[in-house]
């Protein structure tokens, strides 16, 4: 009986040590991420919404605008052209047509000049715009400093053909 008592009592110690071997590896790995490896926020979910894009309607004001945007932006284009016209004007009388036609041709040789001697497009056009900038700050300064030239009147009476 004795022995039957002994398998008796290791039968139940052996049943128990399942349990609490299950209990150890459930509480070991519960542990385990906490203290060694911090978890990453999941990422949310983005909800993205139609955008809705409203044109205004443009009114006549800015066609106008546009419009003496793009006459500014030619005549500063040419610029150095116009300024020698002007010159040569002082000189010899030269009709609207000429005057613009003799400034276009100027202005596309200056740039050209501009654009065999310096490499690349975008620095040869930045260059250009930079002598464009000189030659518009030395019209302002003969304008100032000169009381009986009016030099910017003079360049609209020629390039329009109001000047003789």
């Amino acid at each position: 009986m004795s022995e039957e008592n002994l398998n008796n009592e290791v039968q139940p110690e052996a049943a128990e040590a399942p349990v609490s071997a299950d209990a150890t590896t459930q509480v070991a790995p519960a542990e385990t991420p906490v203290s060694e490896v911090p978890q990453e926020p999941a990422p949310v979910a983005e909800t993205e919404e139609p955008q809705v894009i409203i044109q205004k309607e443009r009114g006549f004001a800015h066609y106008v605008g546009f419009a003496l945007l793009c006459v500014l932006c030619i005549c500063f284009f040419f610029m150095p052209g116009i300024a020698l016209t002007f010159g040569v004007s002082r000189l010899v009388p030269l009709p609207g047509a000429a005057a613009w036609i003799f400034s276009a041709i100027l202005s596309f040789v200056i740039w050209l000049v501009f654009k065999l001697k310096i490499k690349g497009f975008k620095k040869s056009f930045y260059i250009y715009i930079g002598l464009c900038v000189v030659v518009l700050a030395i019209l302002i300064a003969i304008e100032v400093l000169t009381d009986n030239l009016n030099v910017f009147s003079s360049i609209f009476a020629l390039l329009t053909g109001a000047a003789g």
